[in-house]
């Protein structure tokens, strides 16, 4: 959107320091918080930017566009599939001087829109979103209807774009998409993600190649025996778990048991003797007993996650688990939280601990009151206290020390 509005002429401000004519918030509707924080931001830019045009778009604007057209201080609603054209509509509200509602079925939407080339996130690193959509309809999760189904992005401009990219000097990309392991499954051709990856692995410049959280069934031993051979994929995986409980993944309709997952976790550890598993866990899902959560709790302590994202379970509206018995309540969520917490932050400070004394590869990001952090190749974040400049370069770290979010390292001269 941002390049959308450069190629025509618009200035892009500071929101934190200047007033603005046009204020754009991107929604997300992943869970209630989430729709509070979208609606309490769009509040926020008006107040400050009294005179200014504000725009509403992305999830919860695809998804509620009643709640948000209630809303006097917004100007227009755009879904996502709008902000390719927000420009013009923008442009379109400055000649009618009118509310503008612009939201379409997404679900009809059948290919990947090209926005052309993707912003960097990082000075070196660079997000190259190569599939959208969803067709998993869990039965918390409000996604496919904000996304649409699965759409994935042809495979000679990924491979372009991120050509371009390693000639501007980035070194690492990161692949992401709402249901990354999708990708391809929309092709005629039998195309998949690793293929993809194995195109990706070939471009001179780019030495590391970061996945984005992935559905966990895509982890076959076929997989990993194409995936081994790209020396520039990195050892870190984000499975998409939510449950360690049978009954609470069929309640989820998740696509796999425990033993399932756990096979998973094993084949990822025969190929990568040091692999890094995260993952996202779901508590207090209706239903779940205390039962329920202790074999949860059993099986993430037995996986032995290298770091857990914890979300108490958020009614979504529109979703079969909204309308399922046995609420949990709030109480009991936080309670269960806390404790997934505890165990999460353990198991990082029990693996950090086994670096002391190791040497790790470091790409380095930007220097930032007299330390310099960057990431492992398995994603392991890596403070050093240094005056020297080594961004974007990669540099053998020996660790020092050991918390619980990064580890503490000196550069090897």
């Amino acid at each position: 959107m941002i390049q959308k509005f450069q190629e025509n002429g618009y200035n892009i401000v500071d929101i934190d320091k200047e007033i603005s004519d046009i204020c754009i918030v991107n929604t997300c509707t992943v869970t209630n918080i989430a729709d509070r924080k979208s609606r309490q931001s769009l509040r926020k830019v008006k107040e400050k930017n009294k005179n200014a045009i504000i725009v509403a778009t992305g999830c919860y604007a695809q998804s509620y566009k009643e709640e948000l057209e209630k809303m006097k201080e917004i100007d227009l609603v755009l879904g996502n599939e709008e902000k390719k054209d927000i420009v013009n509509h923008i442009e379109e509200f400055l000649r009618l001087n009118k509310k503008i509602i612009c939201v379409k079925d997404i679900s009809k939407q059948k290919e990947f829109d090209e926005l052309g080339e993707i912003s960097y996130t990082e000075k070196t690193r660079a997000v190259i979103k190569v599939q959208d959509g969803c067709n998993q309809f869990c039965s918390y999760c409000i996604i496919p209807y904000a996304r649409g189904r699965i759409r994935s992005r042809n495979i000679e401009n990924v491979i372009n774009e991120i050509k371009r990219i390693a000639q501007n000097g980035i070194k690492e990309v990161v692949i992401t998409g709402i249901h990354l392991a999708s990708y391809g499954k929309d092709f005629e051709q039998n195309i998949g993600l690793i293929d993809l990856l194995e195109k990706i692995n070939e471009i001179d410049g780019i030495l590391r190649i970061r996945l984005g959280s992935l559905e966990p069934q895509i982890i076959t031993e076929e997989f990993m025996q194409r995936l081994i051979k790209l020396n520039k994929i990195c050892h870190s995986f984000h499975l998409s778990l939510q449950s360690g409980c049978d009954e609470t993944l069929k309640r989820m309709n998740r696509k796999y048991t425990t033993s399932e997952f756990a096979e998973i976790a094993n084949i990822l550890r025969k190929y990568y003797k040091d692999v890094i598993l995260t993952t996202d866990i779901i508590v207090g899902f209706p239903g779940e007993t205390e039962e329920e959560f202790k074999e949860t709790y059993d099986f993430l302590e037995k996986i032995k996650f290298y770091k857990m994202h914890i979300f108490p379970y958020s009614p979504r509206k529109g979703t079969i688990a909204a309308k399922m018995p046995n609420q949990i309540s709030g109480d009991i969520k936080s309670k269960r939280s806390k404790t997934l917490i505890e165990l999460s932050d353990k198991n990082q400070k029990d693996y950090n601990e086994k670096l002391l004394e190791k040497n790790v590869k470091v790409l380095f990001e930007e220097p930032k009151n007299g330390y310099i952090k960057g990431h492992t190749s398995n994603f392991i974040l890596v403070k050093c206290k240094t005056n020297q400049n080594f961004e974007n370069q990669i540099k053998s770290v020996k660790i020092i020390g050991a918390e619980i979010e990064d580890v503490i390292g000196e550069v090897n001269s």
